[in-house]
């Protein structure tokens, strides 16, 4: 079979017009490369693709074919056949009271011919909240201070962020992802990059609320803590030294003294999310053992394997796998206090929660998901405006062909993990629900070409996770999105994310109010972006000089952009252009959630993260100006809420 015929088969575009009009063609080696590494995907001869079943109403599914009548359909799910039936015409009407879910159809006509197709039974719509509008303070976790965090901002501080959120009047608090990294890497401290999306992120942990820890287990702590909190960069390397030795004197005294109720919690979670927690736990420990890529080590190990994991849990290693599955569950534990917390503060969402695109290709997830993710491609993106040479993530995303194989459970585990205490998720670059760019390893960006996802399967898995979880889906859809992809996301009751910067009209002129889409979050700006002191100040169009980047626009650009805000405010009887104003304007639109960021609220000049660049700006690394305890009096309290009266939580001072 030739590159193109096989690129039909496993939905490779190689040739499309990028952002700059310019036609783009996949080399012939890099087509070659790519298809090399993506599994074999079905082609299905009675249905289009994998079924989806939305469970309101009469469900049918149109038939492509129907082969030799009666064709006869079997759903198969958790090892039992949940409905049969036959039918003589081009289309199967379903059922009623069909389990949601990730099941199996076979189908089979008369003369014998089957087969076997995922199917996912949705609810209409994901979960949609249940409130008009509300807004939320967004926080980087670990840019915040207190006085006695050990150098990083932490679950205990996550915990006071949340009162902090309700004296204001919101109703969650945003954060980064905090998928776990990698411990023995914590200079390498994007979010965006994580070893896994299915486990936490230790570094947020406070070792001292751990039951089991006193500071004479770890001699020096205090003060060694003390020492971290000073300056305006998270140490990483230096902080994570200490909590990881804090952790590992937590767990050797809870070997040792747990009461009884600790070590049932313990059991019960670690019963709870298997087998994936424990083939995580060993994965850490032979990660460590062989410090090399999953890839180079021995031949037994290069392939997760249940009886291989229990030799390793009942072996020498036991207690070290003991360790890492303690550690997530303190985690889990404290990340869930906040969540109770803000429920109990009458929060109507509670944590917002990142999720990274994609994963690195050395990590637990692609070890874990081999057919499901290659570790051979990584996510990007074609050339554009900005990007004239195109971008390479990094990450590994999933495929369609490994998701249908496993009847998308892979994807349904990563949504669950974030889910699991969020009330809303952002799920980040949504568009590859639909298709992803993908780059070749050893290829330029350039040289990458598109892949089709099975968009309305992923639409359908999406809708039963946040409905079973009731967690709001919100897909960052920024920029250019082939035409229904927006209204078919919308359907399945995923929401939009506004970025006011981003609203403009072809002219450059700021969208008023009404344009905003009401099942949508809105925001001024985010992470990649300035914030609006150094946007104001022309900081950030200096920065990236310095930096030797395109900073995109010119001074005089900038000074149009200014007073084209004035201008929007002014049609909306807003005489001020301050950040409360801004504020104002953006909690009067009709989309239901409005993110406000610490950086802004503090008058912070330089942005989180500047994409482009890796050590030539302190990214990820930036502390707040001022301690968690002394937000409140930083802040002008009484602009704040009258700029987000119309949405504010009850009870907020």
């Amino acid at each position: 079979m030739d590159l193109l015929a096989q690129a039909r088969i496993k939905g490779v575009q190689s040739e499309f017009v990028d952002a700059l009009g310019k036609l783009r063609v996949t080399a012939p080696e890099a087509l070659e490369s790519i298809l090399d590494a993506l599994p074999e995907r079905r082609v299905y001869r009675f249905v289009s693709g994998p079924v989806v079943v939305r469970a309101l109403g009469h469900p049918r599914t149109e038939l492509a074919a129907i082969g030799a009548p009666p064709l006869q359909w079997k759903i198969h799910g958790n090892g039992n056949v949940i409905a049969q039936g036959e039918t003589r015409e081009p289309v199967i009407a379903w059922p009623a009271g069909l389990p949601l879910g990730y099941h199996r159809l076979t189908l089979t006509d008369a003369e014998g011919v089957t087969e076997e197709v995922p199917m996912i039974v949705a609810p209409e719509r994901a979960f949609g909240g249940d409130f008009d509008r509300g807004w939320l303070l967004a926080v980087q976790l670990y840019s915040v201070r207190s006085d006695r965090n050990w150098g990083i901002g932490d679950f205990t501080d996550l915990a006071g962020l949340v009162r902090l959120a309700k004296q204001l009047g919101a109703d969650g608090v945003g954060l980064n992802p905090l998928h776990v990294l990698f411990d023995d890497h914590p200079a390498d401290c994007s979010p965006y990059s994580p070893n896994s999306r299915l486990f936490l992120n230790p570094l947020y942990i406070d070792v001292e609320a751990i039951p089991e820890f006193s500071a004479d287990l770890v001699p020096d702590a205090a003060a060694t803590a003390a020492r971290l909190r000073e300056g305006d960069r998270v140490p990483y390397a230096d902080m994570a030294s200490l909590k990881w030795l804090g952790l590992r004197a937590a767990f050797d005294s809870f070997v040792t003294s747990a009461s009884a109720a600790r070590r049932k919690a313990f059991d019960g979670f670690r019963a709870a999310r298997a087998p994936l927690l424990s083939r995580f736990a060993c994965f850490e420990v032979l990660r460590h053992r062989f410090a090399a890529p999953w890839w180079e080590w021995p031949s037994e190990w290069q392939q997760p394997d249940q009886a291989k994991c229990a030799e390793l849990r009942n072996g020498p290693a036991k207690r070290e796998v003991e360790f890492v599955e303690f550690v997530q569950w303190t985690a889990d534990s404290q990340l869930h206090a906040a969540k109770e917390l803000a429920s109990r503060l009458g929060m109507r969402v509670g944590l917002y929660l990142d999720v990274a695109v994609g994963v690195q290709s050395n990590g637990f997830d692609a070890w874990n998901e081999q057919t499901a993710i290659s570790r051979h491609l990584a996510v990007g993106a074609p050339p554009d405006v900005l990007n004239t040479i195109g971008q390479d993530w990094g990450l590994a995303g999933f495929n369609a062909g490994g998701l249908e194989a496993q009847s998308f459970v892979p994807f349904a585990d990563m949504l669950a993990a974030s889910m699991r205490h969020a009330g809303a998720i952002r799920l980040d670059h949504v568009l590859g629900l639909k298709r992803l760019y993908l780059v070749p390893r050893g290829f330029k960006p350039d040289n990458g070409a598109y892949v089709q996802m099975p968009f309305e399967a992923l639409l359908a898995a999406v809708a039963r996770e946040s409905a079973a979880h009731r967690c709001i889906v919100i897909g960052e859809d920024l920029g250019t999105v082939p035409e229904g992809f927006r209204e078919m996301m919308q359907d399945f009751g995923i929401w939009s994310y506004l970025v006011m910067m981003f609203e403009r009209d072809d002219a450059g002129h700021f969208r008023n109010a009404d344009h905003y889409r009401p099942n949508a979050l809105v925001t001024l700006n985010t992470h990649d972006l300035s914030t609006y002191a150094g946007w104001r100040s022309f900081s950030d169009l200096r920065m990236k000089r310095s930096l030797g980047l395109d900073p995109g626009e010119n001074d005089q650009a900038r000074w149009d952009a200014l007073g084209r805000l004035d201008e929007i405010l002014r049609q909306n009887g807003i005489r001020a252009n301050d950040l409360y104003s801004v504020l104002a304007f953006l909690s009067r639109t009709p989309s239901r959630l409005l993110a406000v960021s610490m950086e802004d609220l503090l008058g912070v000049i330089d942005q989180p993260n500047i994409p482009g660049t890796i050590d030539e700006h302190p990214n990820w690394r930036q502390r707040l100006p001022v301690a968690l305890d002394k937000i409140a009096s930083r802040i002008d309290l009484a602009a704040l809420k009258a700029a987000t009266r119309e949405r504010s939580l009850p009870g907020g001072s």
